[in-house]
């Protein structure tokens, strides 16, 4: 049971983020620049600050339910896209794309992703409404991907052998060499697409493989379309600051992908075994965040461990 939220508080909340986006690029990114450690950190804070004070607002809007299940379904968001983070290394590391340039690449990559999410939420929500069973192949779906995440695989593929890149390269003409900011360029009368156009291409693709995962993960949380939107929208607007902060030290979070591994297989038993069972959103939250903070003290922990071994 969800409540109805009506079409005005859509629009504002739409029209709200895309003037936080327009005086993020038009204003404090206008001119390509390296975002350094110092002004990635701060702009997470205000995303999450941001986050936060819209979840005061649904507290005092619609009660402490709501506002326990925006929370959670922002943080299994948040933790996801953590996973993310380490494909766009890969991403513009390939590609090579220099510091200054990625964040606009991220900032298209994220537009392009909001309204995917968008689409992919009322799709996911509109097929449970009518057909209440899917819920059970939700559920299947991320035990299989949750046991998938926990199988090590090849972190160092060649993304030019990518059926991804292929089929552009296909489609468009492309060039070798970058062309500044710009994602188009003119090459003996031919208009090109750029190496930063097919970063964006595969940046778009990453995000629509990732939200395969994470949507059914929040919908197994809530199936209120505004709680998993306004969640979904606030974890991927920072997610540009994240990459630029984590960055640095990813090796960090090596362990994080087996906790997002065992999430992903909670929420899908819990999917599976809702006709039974439903669980209270407090044991749900717990579960999740206990599992998220052993698998960050791991990795903490063991690069602590390997890097005391490697000085002796």
């Amino acid at each position: 049971m969800h409540h109805e939220t009506s079409l005005g508080i859509w629009l504002a909340f739409v029209v709200f983020i895309l003037a936080v986006l327009a005086l993020d690029l038009g204003v404090f990114h206008k001119k390509s620049h390296t975002v350094g450690f110092k002004e990635s950190i701060i702009w997470s804070g205000v995303w999450i600050a941001l986050a936060m004070a819209f979840n005061v607002i649904i507290l005092f809007w619609r009660g402490q339910e709501d506002f326990m299940l925006f929370l959670t379904g922002y943080v299994i968001e948040k933790s996801l896209s953590v996973d993310n983070l380490f494909v766009f290394l890969l991403i513009f590391s390939y590609f090579k794309i220099p510091n200054q340039y990625q964040h606009k690449v991220l900032f298209y990559g994220i537009l392009g992703a909001l309204v995917m999410r968008a689409f992919f939420i009322w799709a996911g929500i509109a097929i449970l409404e009518n057909f209440a069973w899917v819920i059970y192949i939700f559920g299947a779906f991320l035990l299989f991907s949750g046991i998938k995440m926990m199988i090590p695989h090849d972190e160092n593929a060649d993304l030019g052998k990518s059926w991804v890149v292929r089929c552009a390269r296909k489609v468009f003409h492309t060039t070798h060499e970058l062309h500044g900011d710009k994602f188009f360029c003119v090459e003996n009368g031919k208009k090109m697409i750029t190496p930063l156009f097919l970063a964006l291409i595969f940046v778009e693709f990453s995000d629509l493989v990732f939200a395969i995962d994470s949507i059914p993960a929040i919908i197994g949380i809530t199936n209120d379309p505004f709680l998993v939107f306004t969640s979904n929208v606030f974890a991927i607007l920072g997610l540009r600051s994240l990459y630029f902060a984590l960055k640095g030290f990813a090796d960090m979070f090596h362990y994080l992908k087996y906790g997002l591994a065992v999430i992903l297989m909670f929420i899908g038993v819990k999917m599976l075994i809702v006709k039974w069972y439903h669980m209270p959103i407090a044991a749900t939250m717990g579960v999740i965040f206990s599992v998220l903070l052993i698998s960050v003290l791991v990795s903490i922990y063991m690069k602590k461990k390997n890097g005391s071994e490697t000085v002796s």
